[in-house]
């Protein structure tokens, strides 16, 4: 059995980011072994749950990867750890649009059997409080709201009017931060500003959260809560299982660095699962592919932050241009292999341009094949994600990749011989068939 807890909030912007990551470090500078998870897409809180707990962040979507795979991914993610700590996404009921409690915080706690620790942003409240905790506390039975952190409050007489007012409510206090200006994390257009990208500063964030939670929050009380969850009935997810296929050790380079943070852990060890010898490589410094390379993923990121840099570095650009083996792209990777973006030269894979746009496009989707590809046979169905701020020129001659067909139905993404350039952010877990077919094509090469 694994002892966890979910920290959720009534809204997005109440902390749960500041006390989900405060808590994981703290309970792991205590010396227990903490398994983070996130549940929605995002990619960039996991990044600080990693510097947090030493062990991978990973998310927990049931949009794209199906009620049904929840509890064996966290399992797969929490395995031989002492606690896991689950942040919420957005207010705890809130869900993909229209879709009821689909993804919400409150669907994956009910899926994890797990108590939840209501994050409240209080500090333009008093005796309301009670109120609101009470609606959350009611609203699904089959939700535990088993505690309350207060944050941003604002002084000694503000905690105690928040406390009277809650020992009403018959959910105990667990916490109370002070407002604190100085302790958290940049943002950007998209969010937080990743780990990968102020690494020093990230540290020493993440250790002023750990001092900060452990000042304010009862960790023995939240300990013993997250103990007293029940068994889950569900075996851990097994990425060996998932492929059923074991072909070879072909090298599959996968970009990282600073410009491309964007990735789940369960892709990695699906290639790796199914036959693939993983690698590593930085566009902004490594000015050749890793040696017998025989493909490529280029996940998610910033490349639009990093322009100037990305296209400095010629060298890597012209050895990708040059590679004859497959290639999955997605967002950023879609970017990078464009003829320029924002007017630097980039890979030049694709025929195409990208720019940066005011407009902001974000949400699921339903999608499918439209043509084979080294990913994905012509008619494979799967569920995704878009983020981004850029727009994509495509030139002539270009094959759609994916048919949208949720929200509204549309064309999406390039597929050109050995390339499949997408801005979908798929999780391969739900659709492990990705991962076998790329190593399969890696392997022909």
């Amino acid at each position: 059995m694994v002892a966890r807890l979910v920290i959720a909030a009534p809204a997005s912007g109440s902390g749960k980011t500041t006390v989900a990551t405060g808590l994981m470090a703290a309970f792991a500078e205590a010396g227990l072994d903490v398994s983070p998870h996130k549940v929605g897409p995002d990619y960039i809180d996991p990044g600080y749950h990693a510097l947090a707990t030493g062990r991978p962040g990973r998310n927990l979507d049931a949009y794209m990867c199906g009620p049904e795979l929840v509890a064996p991914l966290f399992l797969h993610g929490a395995r031989n750890a002492d606690l896991a700590v689950v942040e919420g996404v957005m207010g705890l009921y809130d869900g993909a649009s229209g879709e009821g409690e689909l993804a919400s915080t409150a669907h994956v706690a009910k899926l994890l059997r797990a108590p939840v620790v209501l994050v409240v942003d209080a500090s333009s409240q008093s005796r309301s409080v009670a109120a609101l905790v009470h609606g959350f506390a009611s609203w699904d039975p089959e939700v535990r709201v088993a505690g309350v952190i207060l944050n941003k409050v604002g002084s000694d007489r503000h905690e105690e009017l928040l406390r009277a007012a809650l020992d009403e409510s018959g959910v105990p206090v667990l916490g109370a931060l002070r407002r604190d200006g100085a302790v958290g994390a940049p943002s950007r257009h998209l969010g937080l500003v990743p780990v990968a990208e102020r690494r020093a500063e990230a540290v020493e964030s993440v250790r002023a959260l750990a001092a900060r939670v452990r000042a304010g929050c009862d960790l023995e009380g939240l300990l013993a809560l997250a103990r007293s969850a029940p068994p889950l009935a569900a075996e851990p997810w097994d990425p060996a299982v998932a492929v059923a296929s074991n072909t070879g050790r072909a090298v599959v380079a996968i970009a990282g660095g600073s410009a491309f943070t964007f990735a789940y852990a369960e892709h990695a060890e699906l290639l790796a699962a199914a036959g693939a010898e993983v690698v590593t490589f930085d566009p902004l410094r490594d000015e050749a592919l890793p040696e017998g390379t025989a493909g490529i993923v280029i996940g998610g990121g910033f490349p639009e932050v990093y322009a100037p840099e990305l296209s400095a570095n010629e060298p890597l650009r012209k050895a990708v241009a040059a590679f004859n083996g497959p290639i999955a792209a997605e967002c950023a990777g879609l970017l990078y292999l464009s003829r320029e973006l924002d007017g630097k030269p980039m890979c030049g894979v694709l025929d195409a341009t990208a720019r940066m746009s005011d407009r902001l496009t974000l949400g699921y989707r339903e999608a499918v094949a439209v043509s084979d590809s080294v990913l994905a046979v012509a008619g494979t169905r799967v569920r995704g994600h878009e983020f981004h701020r850029t727009v994509v020129d495509p030139g002539a001659g270009l094959a759609a990749a994916w048919g949208m067909t949720r929200p509204a139905r549309r064309l999406e993404g390039f597929v050109q011989e050995g390339v499949h350039a997408s801005y979908l952010h798929v999780h391969w877990a739900a659709e492990p068939s990705l991962a076998r077919r790329f190593v399969e094509r890696c392997e022909e090469v």
